[in-house]
């Protein structure tokens, strides 16, 4: 095996850990809940506090970490979250637990962030797409094993035992990268002010517009995905967690074709895929009379609306490059940011829905956000191309 794949290997492993942490609260909820003496209502604030934290921080860490190597700061950091997995493993009580979850939130999208730029710096230029849309799959990888192993664990043994896990799973992860981790990878440090002009390049902003609102468009239905699965589509909660896996599938082969499309297309062929999901989310009522269609449309769903990670990420990473190198990182933590504060008002979107006009026309909620997602993707292919035009006349003269 060669010390690119072992590099590229631990980056996955770290994004699948950082997954577990912050997914499996929700499988064990009950099981914490009942443990730390709350309502399940209560237990709940946990996984909301936790997206709060995690989009609030993760830019403020970035930027104020700046000026550190991208090497000590990123194990600096690793040991940070370890210390707060652990912890959560042993706490008893409700508020401990929850500042132990603060602590990880804090770290956890900064970790995320540097982990992308080591994927930019280690891989050669024709794999690079490739390795950011596995960092992505970590994600669903974890979301689709490490999820049900740890509420299986709880089940078996205690929600404690889960968290213990992960924290071997972040001390081997830990040893490995001391290992095999270049040292010194090429950063520019800059101040605040140096930083956030990033955020004022037209193709950066609709880039993060783009993310926001294809997460909204996201999660305005899969925030009630077992209740539409089970009400809507009449599945038993015997063939639940069977169809969560399936969905779970999908969602890493639309991370690896995200990671195709980046290599060849990238953002111009997006604007296909906005309109294949808004077609699908306006069909979805419809679709929801028979189960067969109903589950196809969501795994269809599921797997376009994963194609725009890879795209989104090489294009804030190639803008920063090319023209703001003192903010990579930030430009690499924007996918992270912009995605959970998107799943926040879609799943809020979701909830007014759901009262106002019920289960079944969540879609049309959701086609709503996956429109304006099409306007902005066009929008932002315009504004890659103004630019690639004015540098080519620029050199021209």
């Amino acid at each position: 095996m060669t010390k690119y794949r072992w590099q590229a290997s631990a980056l996955v492993l770290v994004a699948f850990m950082l997954g577990c942490n912050e997914f499996m609260v929700v499988g064990v909820l009950s099981d914490i809940a009942r443990s730390l003496r709350v309502t399940v209502a209560t237990a709940g604030y946990l996984v909301t506090i936790f997206a709060v934290v995690y989009a609030v921080s993760t830019p403020l860490i970035t930027i104020l970490t700046n000026r550190f190597g991208r090497y000590p700061l990123l194990m600096t950091l690793m040991v940070i979250f370890l210390i707060g997995n652990t912890w959560s493993g042993f706490t008893s009580s409700y508020g401990w637990f929850l500042l132990t979850r603060m602590i990880t939130a804090a770290v956890a999208g900064t970790i995320e962030s540097l982990i992308i730029v080591f994927a930019n710096d280690i891989a050669p230029r024709e794999k690079r797409a490739m390795l950011i849309s596995w960092l992505a799959a970590g994600f669903s990888i974890a979301s689709v094993v490490g999820v049900p192993v740890g509420t299986a664990i709880s089940t078996a043994y205690s929600w404690h035992v889960a968290f213990h896990l992960i924290s071997v799973v972040s001390l081997v992860t830990c040893l490995v990268m001391v290992g095999i981790l270049p040292r010194h990878i090429k950063h520019v440090s800059g101040t605040i002010k140096d930083q956030l002009v990033l955020l004022t390049d037209r193709r950066i902003y609709l880039g993060a517009a783009l993310i926001l609102f294809t997460a909204e468009a996201m999660y305005t239905y899969y925030t009630y995905i077992r209740p539409l699965l089970t009400t809507g589509l009449g599945f038993g909660t015997t063939a639940l967690n069977w169809l969560l896996f399936v969905l779970g599938i999908m969602s890493i082969l639309g991370n690896r074709l995200s990671g195709k499309i980046a290599e060849r297309h990238g953002l111009t062929t997006m604007p296909r895929f906005y309109v294949m999901d808004i077609g699908l989310l306006l069909c979805l009522p419809v679709a929801m009379q028979s189960r067969v269609a109903g589950f196809g449309v969501f795994l269809v769903l599921t797997l376009i609306i994963m194609a725009v990670n890879s795209p989104i990420q090489v294009h804030f990473l190639d803008v920063a490059e090319a023209s703001y190198p003192q903010s990579v990182a930030l430009a690499s933590s924007l996918n992270a940011i912009f995605f959970n504060i998107g799943i926040s008002v879609g799943s809020a979107t979701a909830s007014v829905m759901l009262t106002r006009v019920g289960l079944g026309y969540l879609g049309w909620g959701a086609a709503v956000f996956a429109v304006i997602s099409l306007v902005i993707v066009i929008g932002l292919n315009r504004a890659i191309a103004a630019k690639r035009a004015a540098v080519v006349v620029q050199e021209s003269k």
